[in-house]
């Protein structure tokens, strides 16, 4: 039976479409590292499970569908810490990051607009945009240059009349670049000047490394009407599975319009609202610990990482992510090959292949994305099956002599 012309434009995750592989290796007896998702292994915060397990209402009823007014009425003293003003009206509460993006989309912009994305990006963005009909604009981003912001005329180049929106992430999924405040500012000159939005995806705000500080866009209030963040509490206390996000604006026609997906889906689900509540009380010391720990791992995976032949990758400046190039024809091959054909001392590596984080062909296709999301003992013991199995990859598959 022939499928809507809609869903064969869908691409299968290359974060999860692996995923039998690594279950059949697992089946075998093979310990699997995952790098593949940017799954924690941090514990989520005391007080978030205990609010679950405490939670005790006799109904789990609907709710409010712009969120729970508790939850939206904590979260600008979130914000507060980190000098921005939002107040409760300004927020609508989301079914993860992800719907906070896919609601964004679909209240700016019509069948076949365009939406304007530095590429690599955040691969499920593609999935988002197909959902709303909405073409995504790549501009290559560059691993020689950290991945920074590609010059603003190339942005200026892609507009058109049918151009809605420029969306980044900062921090940068998957390459861990941290936009500066001169590079946002330049986005949003050049959003103000042709009459357009800038969405932020600002879901790893607290991991920039290196004593940087973190720029939000919502720091502008010069350029309100025009922006819109995208949050999320998955990353941030390492409560993924919860699924409640938040899109923020201070223009109210978008929150009054996206309002209206938000209640054709009813309501954000209420435990996990009750349980990001609790996470809004955790104590700052335990942010802290957890960008320590992730920059501690990023330091330590980036020294592995260099000292492989024929790697090449750039210093992540935050996130929990970042892109390796390695020495192979087609990285997805050798994922592929990781999960199948190799192991050492019975361990092997899961990784996500970065083809389909671009949206122009052929480029990225031997890039990896890592996600430094486990401990470093861990982390080693990935590194060597990386490190192996590429010797065993370019010699046994691609036929190189090492």
């Amino acid at each position: 039976m022939q499928m809507s012309h809609r869903i064969s434009a869908f691409q299968c995750s290359p974060i999860r479409r692996l995923s039998p592989y690594a279950r059949d290796a697992v089946k075998r007896g093979i310990k699997v590292y995952h790098l593949n998702i940017g799954q924690p292994d941090i514990k989520t915060p005391f007080q978030v499970l205990d609010a679950v397990r405490h939670y005790d209402e006799t109904i789990i009823a609907y709710g409010n569908s712009e969120g729970r007014q508790e939850l939206r009425e904590a979260l600008p003293a979130y914000y507060a810490k980190y000098g921005l003003d939002v107040k409760a009206d300004d927020i609508l509460i989301t079914t993860g990051g992800s719907e906070a993006l896919q609601f964004a989309f679909m209240t700016l912009c019509d069948p076949y607009d365009e939406v304007i994305i530095p590429e690599p990006y955040y691969t499920n963005v593609s999935s988002f945009a197909h959902s709303a009909m909405v073409n995504l604009v790549p501009i290559t981003s560059n691993m020689e240059d950290g991945f920074a912001l590609p010059d603003i005329s190339e942005f200026e180049k892609k507009i058109t009349r049918k151009t809605g929106a420029i969306l980044i992430c900062s921090p940068n999924n998957p390459t861990g670049h941290v936009y500066t405040q001169d590079e946002m500012l330049q986005l949003l000159n050049l959003c103000k000047k042709y009459d357009i939005f800038l969405i932020v995806d600002e879901v790893y705000r607290e991991f920039c490394y290196d004593g940087k500080q973190f720029t939000s866009v919502l720091s502008f209030p010069e350029f309100s009407d025009r922006v819109i963040c995208v949050d999320s509490f998955s990353k941030r206390y390492s409560m993924c599975g919860s699924r409640i996000g938040a899109l923020i604006s201070r223009n109210k026609d978008v929150l009054d319009n996206a309002l209206k997906l938000a209640q054709a889906r009813l309501c954000p689900p209420d435990i996990e609202q009750v349980a990001a509540c609790a996470a809004l009380k955790t104590d700052d010391a335990y942010l802290l610990e957890v960008r320590q720990e992730y920059e501690h791992r990023r330091n330590f995976i980036f020294e592995g990482l260099k000292k492989i032949d024929g790697v090449k990758c750039s210093m992540p400046k935050g996130a929990f992510y970042m892109v390796a190039e390695l020495p192979v024809d087609n990285a997805e091959n050798f994922a592929r090959f990781m999960l199948k054909d190799f192991n050492l001392h019975g361990e092997t590596v899961m990784v996500a292949p970065c083809e389909d984080f671009y949206v122009t062909k052929g480029v990225g296709r031997r890039q990896v994305r890592i996600a430094y999301v486990l401990n470093t003992h861990d982390l080693e013991r990935a590194v060597a099956c990386i490190d192996a199995g590429l010797k065993v990859y370019r010699t046994e598959v691609m036929g190189e002599k090492l």
